[in-house]
């Protein structure tokens, strides 16, 4: 017999105010019972707070129940999920190696109801729930399922090579993550960034150079990369983005923008390419846990109450430009003991 749950969600508004709801929801065969504990807040939430739908794609935590015909998990497994929900598991994608891009996917968002990290609970596709190493916590375990996912493929499904040049524009949630990954990998790290203040903890992160950017390019001199990664929320120039590249390289797009003008003679003069990503496979996503455990890499978090005053002051935070770097929001039960607001880059 199927079982049901109840548990809370946070949702948002078309006015934006964050709507505390109860739910309740039938356990199916496949579905696993998972008690939140920690939910990663990026750039992506503020457009879906605006949107009556559960709030958070990125998330950690514990199993507390499972379905009847799961068996790949039992209670008290430390867990984490993020932005694709559920897949089909046999078209070409899935079966290819990348199910992000199942015909028969269903992201973020598909669901009004359940599909929020932003809970006391949630309950999730056992395919894409994923098991996390005994070293990583979860509080920096869930940024890493999302921003630090869409960071990790990027730089590893492409045609990178250890020693490759290779460029980060924008060093925030995601971008910090991304340093380290690159320099974990063997990649020469560049970072570029519009605020002068990021410089030094570029370096400590691992890059190895970082240049100003103003109006879109280096007030120094800076030789080309061979990949490009932009993780700016403002949209790039494109003609000022490729001149950067350097002739059969690529840049990597990691955000939606407006349509942009398109420089083809850049691409078609010098061989660039322009390649899009976001969401990770099951596979990647699973390499990319084994090697922060590995590397002992860890985002850089700044973490609130996981209640209605916490999830607005830590929106307050990004609106203001103010996160440093990744914003984490943490189960009442969880705070116990521990500091509100941690810092932490590369584990000890």
């Amino acid at each position: 017999m199927a079982k049901s749950v109840e548990f809370s969600i946070f949702r948002g508004s078309e006015n934006g105010e964050i709507i505390p709801t109860t739910i309740r929801r039938t356990l199916q065969p496949r579905e696993v019972l998972v008690e939140i504990s920690h939910a990663g807040l990026c750039g992506k939430d503020r457009a879906f707070r605006h949107q009556p739908i559960a709030l958070g794609h990125e998330g950690a935590g514990f199993v507390r129940d499972v379905g009847a015909a799961v068996h790949r998990f039992k209670s008290g497994d430390k867990v984490g999920f993020g932005w694709v929900q559920k897949i089909c598991g046999h078209c070409d994608y899935c079966v290819g190696g990348k199910d992000q891009y199942c015909e028969c996917r269903q992201e973020y968002g598909s669901d009004q109801d359940n599909g929020g990290a932003f809970a006391t609970h949630a309950v999730w596709d056992e395919r894409m729930l994923f098991h996390l190493p005994a070293s990583l916590e979860p509080e920096h375990a869930a940024p890493l399922m999302g921003g630090g996912a869409t960071a990790w493929t990027a730089l590893t499904a492409s045609d990178m090579r250890p020693g490759d040049r290779v460029g980060v524009q924008g060093i925030g949630g995601t971008g910090h993550m991304a340093i380290q990954f690159a320099s974990a990998l063997g990649y020469e790290v560049v970072a570029l960034s519009t605020n002068a203040d990021k410089r030094d903890e570029a370096i400590s992160l691992g890059a190895k150079e970082f240049h100003l950017l103003k109006d879109g390019a280096p007030v120094d001199r800076c030789a080309q990369v061979k990949h490009l990664l932009w993780f700016g929320t403002e949209a790039p120039d494109l003609t000022r983005a490729l001149s950067l590249v350097a002739c059969d390289g690529t840049l990597h797009l990691l955000a939606s923008y407006d349509p942009l003008p398109l420089p083809v003679d850049a691409l078609v003069q010098r061989g660039i390419k322009i390649q899009g990503s976001a969401a990770a496979s099951r596979q990647e996503i699973r390499q990319m846990l084994r090697f922060v455990s590995l590397h002992g890499i860890r985002p850089i978090i700044i973490s609130w109450p996981m209640t209605k005053d916490g999830i607005e002051a830590g929106f307050k935070v990004m609106e203001e430009g103010k996160m440093r770097y990744r914003g984490v929001l943490v189960s009442q039960r969880y705070l116990m003991g521990k500091p509100v607001v941690e810092r932490l880059g590369r584990a000890d």
